[in-house]
């Protein structure tokens, strides 16, 4: 079975760059050379994007790599295959990593336990439904992340498939 999806590098120093594709290649099982540019939005930065075909569970694997990397803002995505459902990471140095169940629709789906804490610690007096209903959402990911996305609409993309 195959998944694709996309692997975002949103901003990374430029010493990083070649780990990064060292890491995501490990991940793959093929070389990754991805197409580096500038980061408007974090001047001094980097930014690449890269599509890939592998395994279900690839992007979590990306995620997995590089989730402690303090310096470095990125998406993994992964299309909805047979027997899985779609999913975005999204990491970002302040705020870590958000892993959401992504619909046909592109909508983040929010499963039934986490629902079910979220309105717990509401109960409880922990926090707000406001709060917990973005943290659900990914809503500081997406406010934090989207000057970055819009920084690289236009930049090249590249293609990889991995080894199966």
């Amino acid at each position: 079975m195959t998944a694709r999806g996309v692997f975002y590098v949103h901003s990374a120093p430029p010493a990083l760059c070649p780990h990064i594709e060292w890491a995501v290649a490990g991940v793959l099982g093929v070389p990754a050379s991805l197409t580096w540019t500038d980061q408007p939005a974090a001047p001094g930065s980097m930014r690449a994007e890269l599509h890939w075909e592998g395994r279900p569970g690839t992007a979590a694997a990306i995620t997995s790599a590089l989730r402690n990397w303090k310096m470095l803002r990125f998406e993994a995505t992964e299309d909805a295959s047979p027997g899985c459902d779609g999913v975005r990471f999204s990491v970002t140095p302040s705020l870590g990593v958000f892993s959401g169940v992504i619909g046909a629709n592109g909508d983040v789906m929010v499963p039934e336990d986490r629902l079910r804490a979220a309105l717990a610690n509401v109960a409880m007096g922990k926090s707000t439904l406001e709060y917990e209903m973005d943290r659900l959402l990914g809503t500081p990911w997406d406010n934090e992340l989207e000057p970055f996305r819009r920084a690289g609409d236009g930049a090249p993309v590249r293609w990889l498939h991995a080894a199966v």
